[in-house]
């Protein structure tokens, strides 16, 4: 068994994986560097800094390998799924603020969950029409529905550096909230889609696509919350902080992974199960820790949620020059156009569709409460901040049209070079324009992620 490991590693395949794990950790840690020595600058995060030096990476391989490829590494959606997504919604539901979050539950999940549906329903009708109109044919029926849950799919978490969560608490937790509910209701309603079987759709299809959507909300969502107070139980019932903080953290770490891969095994929404997970756990398991646990807790988790951001967005920039996939695309300079602007068009028209009517629907639910209302201009910045489109776009689309990354269809691979180009667009303008905002973060330490610039720090008992 070893030496035939051993053979697998020191065969041409496996010398050329190793060298290309080594060189995609160095382009890491330069992210890492250039990141640390830019983050004064108003105009750039990581999650930008990332980007370019993906753009420059893929560049010089480009000129490297004389125009054949682009990469270092080849994007698997099992990958993403696996090893990405897990950390990054973990630590999301580990940093939340509780409080602020259960306060506006209702909102958040109004804006998470109806507000998904509305977005997709004209996300999927709109490109349905307009597509075949600009001369880009050649997609099915579950392509379009696919393509609604794909552009539906925010990624806020960037945009939480222009807003202090201390200034702006209603914002701020209005938009992390709706942010991770968002993403966790994307894949689920994505998941519910691929299982349709489009040919014989009746009257009632829709019906089943949100009974098997609650189910699938609520049992995932309960999986986390058992797995938290399990969690929690054991580490008090046990107190293995009289020995070893290892263990603590240890035990903290694979039980959170475990309910991710349990929900999965059983089908349903690993993305709930762990943040869901994540709350309790913070709640619970980490006052039943030691002192010197719950700091390294903290820390671990949103260092992991850093890396597997940094990796995403890095990876992004260099999908942005595949030399394949554009050769592969066969549109013309018009229909191309056609395509990213009827996308951004109807992202921009799904999301006024859902955040302007519900705030008010929130608005009118709260009026005879002591609750803060939702003024028209923090409705602005709500719908301004969901414009974004980030890293599970990106693995939905190739989820949805390739295959273990890979394409040979050029309406496919249209469909993800498009995907790859509203990401980019989105991020480096949504990033731009919300340095004009009056609230921004005055922490720029980025231990929690590549772009929220909030540093982790121990609660009180009282929090």
């Amino acid at each position: 068994m070893g030496s035939s490991l051993f053979e697998n590693l020191t065969d041409a395949d496996g010398h050329a994986h190793v060298v290309s794990i080594s060189v995609f950790v160095a382009v890491l840690c330069l992210c890492i560097v250039i990141g640390h020595l830019l983050q004064e600058n108003r105009w750039v995060n990581e999650s930008i800094t990332a980007i370019l030096i993906g753009c420059i990476a893929a560049t010089i391989i480009l000129l490297w390998s004389k125009g054949r490829s682009s990469h270092i590494l080849i994007f698997n959606e099992e990958l993403f799924f696996i090893y990405l997504l897990p950390p990054i919604i973990f630590n999301a539901g580990f940093q939340v603020k509780k409080k602020q979050f259960f306060h506006n539950f209702l909102t958040i999940m109004l804006f998470g969950v109806v507000g998904v549906f509305v977005s997709s329903a004209i996300i999927a009708a709109g490109s349905w029409f307009l597509f075949p109109k600009i001369g880009f044919v050649g997609l099915q029926a579950r392509d379009y529905i696919a393509i609604g849950t794909i552009f539906s799919a925010t990624d806020t978490v960037c945009t939480l550096q222009v807003l202090h969560q201390d200034e702006t608490p209603l914002l701020y937790s209005l938009v992390f909230g709706e942010g991770v509910v968002n993403d966790a209701t994307s894949i689920v309603l994505f998941n519910t889609v691929k299982k349709l079987n489009v040919s014989r759709l009746k009257g009632w299809a829709a019906a089943n696509v949100l009974k098997d959507f609650l189910y699938l909300f609520f049992i995932s969502t309960a999986l986390g919350v058992v797995a938290g107070l399990l969690t929690a139980y054991t580490l008090k019932a046990l107190y293995f902080g009289r020995h070893s903080t290892d263990r603590e953290i240890a035990l903290m770490i694979l039980m959170a992974y475990l309910s991710y891969m349990l929900s999965e095994l059983l089908h349903l929404s690993g993305i709930l199960t762990v943040f869901f997970c994540g709350i309790v756990m913070s709640h619970y398991a980490w006052h039943n820790v030691s002192e010197n646990s719950r700091i390294t807790t903290r820390h671990i988790f949103a260092t992991l949620s850093f890396i597997a951001e940094t990796f995403i967005f890095l990876y992004v920039g260099m999908d942005a020059l595949d030399i394949e996939k554009w050769k592969m695309s066969k549109t013309s300079f018009g229909t191309s156009m056609g395509i990213y602007s009827t996308i951004i068009l109807l992202i921009l028209l799904g999301r006024a569709a859902f955040v302007f009517p519900l705030s008010a629907l929130s608005n009118y639910m709260n009026s005879k409460t002591e609750r803060v209302l939702i003024t028209f201009k923090h409705q602005v910045i709500i719908w301004w901040a969901g414009l974004m489109r980030g890293a599970v776009s990106i693995a939905l689309a190739f989820n949805q049209f390739t295959y273990s990354g890979v394409t040979w269809d050029p309406v496919y691979a249209t469909m993800i070079t498009y995907t790859v180009i509203v990401v980019l667009f989105s991020t480096l303008t949504n990033h731009t324009t919300g340095v004009w905002f009056p609230h921004k973060a005055t922490n720029k330490s980025s231990a929690s992620s590549p772009c929220n610039g909030q540093e982790p720090t121990p609660r009180t008992s009282t929090e």
